[in-house]
């Protein structure tokens, strides 16, 4: 199957992505998010959009902000859009950040501290709001602001003491893979159309994204030694299939960006074999964790069927069918899409539940939870939905 023997399929699935995100997605948290109080968002929401706790978990905040804002500057200026991007960055200003550059991870919805992270995805995810909301806004004192913020994240991404974590002697040297993939997006998000700025540090990020990726196997580590190489034990051999998924098609991004074809392909290939590997033959869906080498998986959650990495499977094969043309990839796309709007899906009062059991069935009745908020969803949509905007015109 070619792109040229679908010829009704990209405007179906653009016409679906569009109703769900435009109204049934968005308008979820338009309606129920929106602390008209405090400022921010109320991020912990029940099934049907009563807010349950009133605790902002910051991720969550920087996240819908740049959701909305990208909304306003790529889709439609809605002056409604702006605002409840504005809502998000002007609390996240006030409130969660410190004078050393570290940003909390949860407050109260008055925006007092509640707990700070030994991580750096709370500054990642603050900086993303500002560099999306200083466009929409046309604000460029944010984007300076935000740009000033991602070197402080820089200088301690990769050193744990600097953020708080111990150091402890029998400690094996390791990196994990969601900080050389985040801090590749981050540059994406602040640099915009010129990353020039920022080359070397996008050469450090693919560089340390690669070490993950061992072809000999066809597995995407979560977790290796420095230079890439494998760590005995049960972390080591941990697979996290949606975020290798996710990591593929950050870096299919700068692949095309940089116009690298054997980096292309190395991001087709992370994309492929996570999904290959990750994808459950007897009940549908994709595994939260697994092992490299067959053994149970020490996460107890590890046969669960999560939100966001059916999210990320969704563009990715897409994405990886836009430049391939392979009916693997399309296929691909088509088994994950489906299985989606077989589980996830709530028909009844929109958005899509975020945890399933091995069987499909949800665990977690909520839209909205500590982890769980206007994002993955929303924006696997919309990635989608221009994707298929472009192919359908490719076609004609």
């Amino acid at each position: 199957m070619r792109k040229s023997q679908i010829p009704n399929q990209f405007t179906h699935y653009r016409q679906k992505y569009e109703q769900e995100l435009f109204e049934r997605v968005i308008p979820f948290w338009m309606r129920h998010s929106l602390d008209r109080t405090h400022g921010g968002y109320f991020n912990c929401l029940d099934r049907e959009g009563t807010v349950y706790d009133t605790t902002k978990h910051i991720w969550l905040q920087g996240r819908q902000a740049w959701m909305f804002g990208k909304l306003y500057r790529e889709v439609e200026p809605k002056p409604e859009w702006l605002e409840v991007a504005r809502v998000g960055v002007d609390f996240l200003r006030q409130y969660a950040i410190r004078s050393d550059g570290r940003v909390y991870f949860a407050m109260t919805a008055e925006g007092k501290p509640l707990y700070l992270q030994r991580k750096i995805f709370s500054e990642c995810f603050y900086v993303m709001a500002l560099a999306e909301c200083s466009r929409a806004c046309e604000q460029p004192a944010l984007l300076q602001e935000a740009k000033a913020e991602l070197e402080k994240v820089w200088s301690f991404a990769y050193d744990g003491t600097k953020v708080g974590r111990p150091a402890y002697e029998g400690q094996t040297p390791s990196q994990n893979l969601a900080v050389p993939m985040i801090l590749l997006n981050l540059i994406e998000e602040v640099a915009g159309e010129d990353a020039s700025d920022y080359s070397a540090e996008v050469e450090n990020c693919i560089r340390r994204l690669r070490w993950h990726v061992h072809p000999e196997t066809q597995k995407v580590y979560e977790t290796v030694a420095p230079e890439g190489n494998l760590i005995e034990g049960t972390e080591g051999r941990l697979l996290n299939p949606g975020h290798a998924i996710e990591a593929g098609w950050f870096l299919q991004h700068w692949a095309q960006r940089l116009g690298r074809e054997e980096l292309s392909r190395e991001a087709v290939n992370m994309v492929r074999w996570s999904f290959q590997n990750g994808w459950d033959s007897e009940c549908g869906g994709i595994y939260y964790f697994l092992d490299a080498k067959g053994y149970s998986p020490t996460p107890l959650e590890w046969f669960m069927k999560l939100w966001w990495v059916h999210c990320e499977a969704l563009y990715a094969h897409l994405l990886n069918f836009s430049l391939t043309g392979e009916a693997s990839d399309w296929s691909a796309f088509e088994q994950v899409d489906t299985y989606i709007f077989e589980h996830f899906c709530d028909r009844t009062y929109g958005e899509w539940f975020g945890y399933l059991n091995r069987q499909g069935e949800v665990t977690h009745r909520f839209k909205g939870a500590p982890y769980k908020g206007c994002f993955h969803v929303p924006r696997a949509l919309l990635l989608c939905w221009r994707l298929l905007q472009k192919l359908e015109v490719a076609q004609r």
